[in-house]
């Protein structure tokens, strides 16, 4: 399934809205203002709560974690280290861990498990807001894949606008 993400620009918090291929409204993410940390909720069209996304505050790097039904869904880092390119790992229980791995300018993505592309994410050059293609494989958890596709734009391109 492909998807576009874009970032709202006049509103507090980090907020965004996703699109499917056709156009139609899928979900919303909303950003939680005035909060120690990163805190979002990815809600349907309807208003309900699908995932929490939350900044660990006190964790050595970037580390987020999602959260779905109250339940610990998936902890994304961002591996230190790295030459020349990002890379987060996408930490889920059991064995189906997801690694993403970004471009020199962070502008392309590649979620991959054991080797295999699972989705792609691209970003668009010289717009106002963050706009993303979101590229979902068939069979995978896309509401995993667009929270982590939010945790990447949090901590590779916060307060950019392109």
């Amino acid at each position: 399934m492909r998807y576009v993400m874009k970032e709202k620009v006049f509103c507090l918090g980090n907020d965004y809205t996703v699109q499917d291929e056709d156009g139609s409204a899928r979900f919303v993410i909303d950003g939680k203002t005035f909060s120690v940390g990163d805190k979002l909720a990815l809600l349907d069209t309807d208003g309900v709560e699908l995932a929490q996304i939350r900044q660990k505050v006190l964790a050595w790097g970037a580390t987020y974690e999602i959260f779905r039904d109250g339940e610990l869904a998936a902890v994304i880092k961002q591996k230190a280290f790295t030459l020349l390119k990002c890379r987060f790992t996408v930490d889920v229980p059991g064995p189906d861990d997801l690694e993403a791995t970004g471009d020199f300018l962070d502008h392309e993505y590649v979620f991959s498990r054991q080797g295999e592309e699972v989705a792609r994410v691209s970003k668009q050059w010289f717009t106002w807001r963050d706009t993303y293609g979101i590229d979902v494989g068939a069979g995978e958890d896309d509401v995993l894949i667009i929270a982590s596709a939010v945790v990447i734009d949090l901590c590779c391109h916060d307060d950019e606008s392109s």
